[in-house]
């Protein structure tokens, strides 16, 4: 007699949604992002440095059917339409209907998703799962190390596992340790009970790498505990600042096996150590000025990290401050990519060799303006490109649109897409000739995340505090819904 395969759903909805940015994301951007449904998950991922890859690891290893039903993923960007999350919800539950019964489930939200009629949009859909299926089904799921936290998340779901490096290279082991507690669920060899700690505490973004301090000797803390026996997983989000919902700040999941008090003291302890080191967790601003005078002390090329236009975080990619504030000086050979899909179709009128004058239009501290430089016309491109190492963001397939690249007199570069992509690949640069190693400044429009890709090129960094839809200081934002108290907009 033939035994059944014990046949594990996977599905998700995944976005980085920034309330403050002013454009919705829609159902183009999950079409220009990654819209999949059934085997085409697999296909996508199977071999990528992604979440998803390492749970169809572990479920194949464990000689489960692995059943991939949705993953719908868009670029981090403005709050998700009420008609788009409709729309994916829909499609999530229809095709989910269509493969059950199921014994497990393993879920992929990235944490910090809104949409405008559901500001906990991760939180919802997960729900609506666990209604679908009942209170017995085993849930599990992966979060960023940026997740905004609910209640409604950690009760919706046995187990919520985050990535513990930022830039996120650790995707693939994430996605791998929350498919073996669900394996070890559905075989009755564990019972997991989570507690979710939110701390009255917002940590600033340019404090959020990992291999440094002051998170390194956080997440040292994290990795002692974990190693107490009954202890399954120890979660630490730092949050996403740019969303303004309830539950927007620090928090901690704490995973044990069925151990509800120890779980829950080991997250206070966590954050006993996170309030009383406060203090460090407020970051350094330097602004583009100060910038530009570092640079000179600096070993070439500086990598300059934009974190007013952090595209990671939702931001536009369109920030002229800092290639403002270069040009003005004029003394480094710069690379920059702005998104500004006009401006690609003006210089698509030119062959390459030609130089012209070209008209782009760019954000700045108070709106936007144009601005026109003579360049040279280097190359044109389809703008797609491939990652094969562990980066940030864990995906192998990149599509800039139709790119164009032209350089200034001095041969500083500009590379203007059609799509909006962030800066978590050098392929980004190379797929179109262009060295990285070429120039006196880098500018990468993002916080931490880039790191991974640059640093191996750019022996210099400074974060630039930037203006923008995901400018550094958060307490420059006008929050009506956030919870409070909440450091450091108040000391708790």
């Amino acid at each position: 007699m033939s035994v059944m395969l014990r046949r594990i759903a996977l599905l998700g909805i995944y976005h980085e949604s920034n309330t403050f940015a002013l454009s919705p994301t829609t159902l183009t951007d999950f079409e220009n992002g990654h819209s999949l449904t059934g085997n085409d998950i697999r296909k996508e991922y199977q071999d990528a440095h992604h979440e998803v890859g390492g749970m169809i690891e572990v479920i194949d290893r464990a000689g489960m059917e692995l059943v991939p039903v949705v993953f719908s993923e868009a670029t981090p960007g403005g709050t998700i339409s009420a008609e788009t999350y409709e729309t994916l919800l829909d499609q999530m539950l229809e095709k989910l209907d269509a493969v059950l019964p199921v014994d497990g489930v393993l879920v992929v939200p990235h944490g910090a998703g809104v949409s405008e009629d559901f500001p906990d949009m991760d939180g919802h859909w997960i729900s609506k799962i666990r209604k679908k299926l009942g209170p017995d089904m085993p849930i599990v799921g992966t979060l960023d190390l940026h997740a905004n936290v609910s209640p409604l998340m950690a009760e919706s779901a046995n187990a919520l596992v985050s990535y513990k490096k930022n830039p996120h290279i650790d995707q693939r082991q994430t996605g791998k340790a929350a498919a073996e507690i669900l394996v070890k669920m559905v075989n009755s060899e564990a019972k997991p009970i989570q507690a979710l700690i939110q701390i009255p505490l917002a940590i600033s973004i340019e404090q959020h790498f990992t291999s440094n301090e002051p998170c390194k000797s956080l997440y040292a803390l994290a990795d002692e505990l974990s190693k107490m026996e009954g202890i399954l997983s120890i979660s630490i989000l730092l949050g996403f600042p740019y969303a303004d919902v309830q539950e927007m700040g620090t928090s901690l999941i704490v995973v044990s096996d069925n151990h509800a008090d120890l779980a829950t003291r080991i997250g206070k302890q966590l954050e006993s150590y996170i309030l009383d080191n406060r203090d460090l967790f407020i970051g350094i601003k330097n602004d583009i000025p100060a910038t530009i005078d570092m640079i000179g002390q600096k070993e070439k090329p500086v990598l300059l990290l934009d974190m007013g236009d952090n595209i990671g975080g939702g931001s536009p990619g369109n920030n002229i401050c800092l290639l403002e504030g270069l040009e003005e000086d004029g003394t480094y050979k710069y690379f920059v990519c702005l998104y500004d899909p006009e401006a690609v179709q003006r210089a698509s009128k030119h062959q390459p060799g030609e130089t012209f004058s070209l008209s782009m239009n760019g954000t700045v501290k108070d709106g936007s303006k144009n601005i026109e430089l003579e360049v040279k016309l280097l190359r044109l491109s389809d703008g797609h490109f491939t990652e094969a190492n562990p980066r940030h963001g864990g995906q192998a397939n990149y599509d800039m649109g139709k790119t164009a690249v032209v350089a200034r007199p001095n041969g500083s570069v500009i590379m203007l897409t059609s799509l909006r992509v962030p800066p978590f690949s050098l392929g980004q640069l190379t797929s179109c000739d262009v060295d990285p190693e070429a120039f006196d400044v880098i500018i990468a429009k993002g916080v931490v995340a880039p790191l991974a890709a640059y640093a191996p090129v750019c022996p210099s960094i400074i974060q630039v505090n930037t203006p923008g839809v995901t400018q550094a200081d958060m307490t420059m934002f006008s929050y009506k819904n956030r919870r409070k108290p909440l450091f450091p907009f108040e000391n708790p």
